[in-house]
Parts: C-alpha cells; sequence; structure tokens
C-alpha cells in the first residue's frame, strides 16, 4: 500500500472510531436520568421479597417500601444517576418460596437482594452466592444471614432482640415465660431469653412453644399465666404476626388476682398493633417491647416518613412504625450509600460486595449505629459471625404510644457472647 493510501485508510478508520464514539454517547445519553451526573447511567436493579397473603407471618409493607424508596431515588436523578429498578417476589413463609424468589433474583440478574424478609436461609442463600449475590439488609430471622460471606445485616436479627429482651425483664420480672413459634427458627429463642435475664441475674424463663399459625391460644396463654410464678411474674410473646392473637386469648382468661406485666420484641407487636387493639385502654398498656431502633416518634424517622408521604401515594401496606419497613429504609440507605462509593464504575454485584468488604462505614442517620462490615467490625460468636450491629432499644407502651423506657442504645454483644459459649 502506498503512503497515501495508507493515509486515506488511517483517515477513514479514525473517523468511522470518531462517529460510533459520537453515537454511543448519544445512545448513553438517552438512557439519563435527569439531573444524573458522571457513570454509565446503566439501571441498577435490585430484588426484595417479604411473605404475602399467608395464614403466618405477612411483610407487604416491605417490597411497598421498596418501591417507594426506587421512586423517592429515582425523583433525585437515581442512584448516582443510575435509576434504581425493584422487582419484588411473594417468599410465601415456605422454603419453596424463599428458593424461587432468590432464582428468581438470579435470573434477572440483580445487583443485589435488600430489605428482604424470610426464615429459610438454607433456601435462599445458596442460589445468591452461586450467583455471588450480596444479600443486604435482611430482617434477621435466619442464621445463614449471620453466616454467609454475602450477608450484610443492618441489625442485630431475633438473636439481640431476644437478649435485649431477657435484660429488660431482668429489671423487672422475678418469673417469665416464654410463648415462641413451635418452628426450629424457633428453637433457640429460649436460651437466648434466658442469657439477658442470666445476665441481669435472674431465673431461666419457662419455655412454652407454640403453633406459628393457631387462632387462638387459650391452653398457651393459661399456661404461660400459670408458670409466670406468684409476684412480680412476667409473659413475654414472640410470635410474629400472631403475638396479637396470644394476647387476646391472654386477656380473655378470668382474673386470679395476680398482676402479670406482659412483654414482646419489635415485630411481633409495633405501634399500629397496639392502636388497633385499643391504645392506652387495650392489653398491651404498660407493655414492655424490646427493638432495634428508635422508638416510631423520635425525629430520625422523619427522612423516611417524607418519603413515605410523597411517593407512597397513599399505600396503606406501608407503615412506617413497621420493623419491616424500617428495616428495609435502612438497607436503601445502605445500598445508595455503596452506589455512591463506586463511583462511575459500573454497578455489579462484586463490586457492591467488594466495596462493603473493604470497610466502607455507613451512617444511617442515628438509626443504627454507624454499620460497617470488616472482619473487626464483626462480634464473630459462634453461629452468629457477621453480626456487626449489637445494639437494641428499650422500649415500653404509655398512654398507647410506643415510647423509649430507656434513652439510646443498649450493647447486647456481651450477653450474646455469653449465650453462645455456653
Amino acid at each position: 500500500m502506498t503512503g497515501n493510501g495508507r493515509r486515506r485508510f488511517t483517515t477513514s478508520l479514525t473517523s468511522r472510531a470518531a462517529t460510533a464514539l459520537v453515537a454511543a454517547s448519544l445512545l448513553a445519553g438517552c438512557g439519563a436520568l435527569p439531573g444524573a451526573t458522571g457513570g454509565s447511567r446503566e439501571p441498577i436493579t435490585v430484588m426484595t421479597w417479604a411473605p404475602q397473603d399467608t395464614k403466618a407471618t405477612n411483610m407487604p409493607g416491605m417490597p411497598a417500601m421498596a418501591e417507594a424508596f426506587a421512586r423517592w431515588a429515582n425523583s433525585q436523578g437515581g442512584l448516582a444517576g443510575h435509576e434504581l429498578r425493584v422487582i419484588t417476589c411473594n417468599e410465601g413463609n415456605s422454603a419453596t418460596g424463599a428458593a424461587n424468589c432468590a432464582r428468581k433474583a438470579v435470573k434477572e440478574g440483580v445487583a443485589a437482594v435488600v430489605g428482604s424478609y424470610s426464615q429459610h436461609g438454607r433456601a435462599f442463600m445458596a442460589p445468591l452466592e452461586a450467583a455471588n449475590i450480596p444479600y443486604i439488609g435482611g430482617y434477621g430471622l435466619a442464621d445463614e444471614e449471620f453466616t454467609s460471606y454475602l450477608s450484610y445485616p443492618v441489625n442485630g436479627g431475633q438473636v439481640a432482640l431476644l437478649a435485649g429482651n431477657g435484660m429488660q425483664l431482668a429489671a423487672s420480672c422475678e418469673r417469665v415465660s416464654l410463648v415462641r413459634p413451635d418452628t426450629i427458627a424457633g428453637d433457640h429463642l429460649h436460651r437466648l431469653l434466658n442469657s439477658g435475664l442470666t445476665h441481669g441475674k435472674q431465673r431461666e424463663a419457662y419455655d412454652i412453644p407454640a403453633a406459628e399459625d393457631a387462632g387462638e391460644y387459650t391452653a398457651v396463654a393459661t399456661r404461660s399465666r400459670s408458670r409466670a410464678g406468684e409476684d412480680r411474674g412476667c409473659v413475654t410473646a414472640a410470635l410474629g404476626e400472631r403475638t396479637a392473637h396470644f394476647f387476646d386469648s391472654f386477656r380473655r382468661l378470668a382474673s386470679d388476682g395476680r398482676d402479670i406485666r406482659i412483654s414482646s420484641v419489635l415485630g411481633s407487636v409495633d405501634q399500629l398493633l397496639v392502636d388497633r387493639t385499643g391504645g392506652a385502654s387495650g392489653p398491651f398498656e404498660g407493655a414492655y417491647v424490646t427493638g432495634w431502633y428508635p422508638e416510631p416518634g423520635d425525629t430520625r424517622w422523619e427522612p423516611m416518613r417524607r418519603v413515605i408521604r410523597e411517593h407512597a401515594f397513599g399505600d396503606n401496606r406501608i407503615d412506617p412504625a413497621d420493623a419491616g419497613v424500617q428495616t428495609t429504609w435502612i438497607a436503601y440507605t445502605v445500598l445508595k450509600r455503596v452506589v455512591e462509593e463506586i463511583g462511575d464504575d459500573e454497578v455489579t454485584p462484586g463490586r457492591i460486595a467488594l466495596t462493603l468488604d473493604r470497610g466502607l462505614r455507613i451512617d444511617t442517620g442515628g438509626l443504627t449505629p454507624s454499620l460497617r462490615w470488616r472482619y473487626e467490625d464483626m462480634l464473630g460468636t459462634p453461629g452468629f459471625p457477621r453480626l456487626v450491629n449489637h445494639e437494641v432499644t428499650f422500649q415500653v407502651v404509655r398512654k398507647g404510644r410506643l415510647v423509649a423506657q430507656r434513652a439510646g442504645f443498649v450493647d447486647v454483644g456481651p450477653t450474646l457472647q455469653e449465650a453462645r459459649s455456653s
């Protein structure tokens, strides 16, 4: 080829390359969100699952909160310029349902599963691990949420609540009955409650398993009351959505003259349940409640409430006092911060996990302690090595409202370590 020919050929290639780059830029610009800056502007797809329309615990507010968060984020230009797309799935309170949701997440190529609820960790975590998909901010029911290298829990799960509930009750109760689900997930709750009670120098609780989906609990309520002792007795129940049914049966028992205090944990009792059962004149007046987060009326929840007001469009599935809704908000707060940290790079499951593993610190606006998942940030207790937030709150129902019984967070980490080593 002659020199002139080589120059014409090179010029032609350069011209074609420039044209292709301009076209690609135009195409990318067409997909960008208003106000977006930097990055590829590729949408980020995530999944949120929870049980709905089942006979046991239902958490419809979690996927609804995820959708509201996405609408809010996209109205602000997306997450670091990326449109956020949320796929929801009905987990169905079954291992099959959980596995199906996980397989759907893999098939849809999601970047993460965020703010979800399931007690069937074995069923959903294996498919996620095989596809390298991180699980951010699960509800904390399944052991796998605190053992899988791809799980990033935002609270201490049921283990922290029960240990904290034992600490809370130890100050007021001489004898405690625990009513809990007769399930694999419920089997270890007795030991955890006892760890808190013994930490407060009180005797161990009576363990009373109960059907998770029963319509009434008269026999169980009678047994729990009889075991609560003659003086300063307490009955605590952690039956999820069926907790209201249990305490309804409990209050219908004929009076025996004893003043027995009732108690529960967040997720089994919340402000909506207190309101629905009569508020200050209902069965939960004076009840002790252990939670993960500040009480519902705390001003730190205002950003979440604003998003619900402006972007949930009156969706009555979303109750801002619901622990599932609150957990979903915090989980998506984590996702937002991670995407911002990734910056211009493509947002992939592997990059999300790597960013978290390298020690990104997440500020949740005081709703939790700062969250970080480095090895040295983890409590490291046997069975729950990835637990990083081991703080709870003590609340009480006064005049029909859930309010703080004690200011600030209570660290149950030492109690959990004692429970797992015993």
